[in-house]
């Protein structure tokens, strides 16, 4: 009996993408923060998260 995957290659695209664009807005708010001293935030924001190329 062969186990049918829940999500489509066109699924898994969609989702990666809209990750991928989440991931640059998230980058382009930090950085933004970072560069912003007037706001008093300057160096507060975390790092962004390290990818575990291990997979």
């Amino acid at each position: 009996m062969r186990i049918v995957m829940a999500e489509t290659n066109d699924e898994k695209k969609a989702r990666l993408a809209q990750a991928l664009r989440d991931n640059l807005r998230r980058r382009k708010a930090q950085s933004r923060e970072a560069q912003n001293p007037e706001t008093g935030q300057e160096g507060t924001a975390p790092p962004p998260p390290v990818a575990d190329e291990k997979n």
